[in-house]
């Protein structure tokens, strides 16, 4: 691990490499999986902000998840999950399968998602939840420090064959979220650590 300000950061944010490949993958990460992404608590108001916005976006059965709630409980508007076994809020899922903030699939077959689609269109400010904009990086938060841990997981594969082809390691990638996040004083720092201690020799 290394420290930087106010974080933690697993030697693999540097010695991974990692750059997403849609055309292969389809944005699968937003498909796969028994949960929803992690949502901040404040992340939730900006949800349901922007949602008359980001919505025209979305797929129908998206907004009808967001609108109607869920199966299990049909009440009002549906932002976010709870996880049972520890509380963390969650995206919703479309019959817990595909992210309920994801766009019709396009021409290229890639499902974006919808409220990234906004933002990118200058529509709204919000970009998407930090969990997203941050992955494979997933974050843990402590009293003191937050933790930053790179994310194996077997559906990035050709993402990770892809950024070793082009020599991109994790933070990289990431480096336009994570100086949204944690500041450009700490991406600095972060580039001068890889520099210093984790470049291949040579290059």
């Amino acid at each position: 691990m290394v420290s930087i300000l106010n974080t933690l950061v697993s030697d693999e944010v540097f010695t991974e490499c990692f750059c997403c490949d849609l055309q292969k993958c389809k944005g699968c990460c937003c498909i796969e999986g028994d949960a929803g992404a992690p949502l901040e608590k404040e992340e939730i108001p900006l949800l349901a902000k922007y949602y008359p916005i980001y919505k025209e976006y979305m797929t129908p059965q998206g907004r009808e998840v967001i609108e109607n709630g869920t199966r299990q409980a049909q009440e009002g508007m549906r932002f976010y999950e709870v996880f049972p076994l520890d509380g963390s809020l969650l995206t919703p899922l479309i019959n817990q399968r595909d992210c309920a903030y994801l766009t019709p699939a396009g021409e290229d077959g890639v499902a974006y998602c919808a409220i990234e689609k906004a933002f990118r269109e200058g529509k709204i400010p919000f970009r998407k939840p930090v969990s997203c904009a941050l992955f494979p990086i997933r974050v843990q938060h402590y009293p003191e420090y937050d933790a930053l841990n790179y994310f194996h997981w077997h559906i990035c594969r050709d993402a990770e064959r892809l950024g070793r082809r082009k020599g991109i390691p994790v933070f990289r990638f990431l480096k336009e979220p994570l100086t949204e996040v944690y500041g450009e004083e700490w991406y600095r720092e972060a580039e001068a650590v890889y520099e210093a201690v984790f470049s291949p020799k040579g290059t």
